[in-house]
């Protein structure tokens, strides 16, 4: 692992339960979908090809929803400083991204369900082009963040 990846932030670890969550869901509502498929195919005499090849993606999707959460959070890293926020993210395909804070339109801050019952919150910078994601940080950390960049790029809260 590159050095400069210790150097920066990271998001909380429970971001590796949440996004397994999620996919084990999704994977959970393809597969009611392809059982229905396979029960209406046998009434009506299709063919149970697409179902089968469904469910078997799934099992290959399972794997990647185990998997994949931890190779991202190992990757993923953000560091702000007063001219721009850096985003190291990927696994395969690794992406440096830097965001000039002068760019920068508006700062959201994010809490869905799971977010919420891990106590976390997911920061989106906005710029023209782009939205850039810090997927899951501790609330107070998140609202300090959303705070500090906001500041940096001279952005307005009008929640406040």
């Amino acid at each position: 692992m590159d050095n400069r990846l210790d150097a920066m932030r990271r998001c909380h670890p429970d971001s590796v339960t949440i996004s397994r969550i999620t996919g084990f869901i999704t994977d959970g509502v393809i597969l009611l979908a392809a059982a229905a498929y396979l029960i209406i195919a046998v009434i009506f005499e299709w063919t149970l090809i697409p179902g089968w090849i469904t469910i078997g993606l799934l099992v290959l999707g399972a794997w990647f929803t185990w998997a994949v959460p931890s190779f991202t959070y190992k990757q993923f890293g953000f560091k702000v400083s007063e001219e721009e926020l850096e985003l190291r993210s990927g696994w395969i395909w690794l992406s440096d991204t830097l965001v000039p804070m002068t760019r920068v339109q508006h700062v959201e801050l994010e809490r869905g369900p799971l977010l919420r019952k891990y106590g976390l919150a997911k920061v989106k910078v906005v710029t023209a082009a782009t939205t850039h994601v810090i997927q899951a940080l501790k609330l107070e950390e998140a609202e300090e963040l959303k705070k500090q960049i906001g500041e940096l790029a001279k952005v307005v809260d009008h929640d406040e």
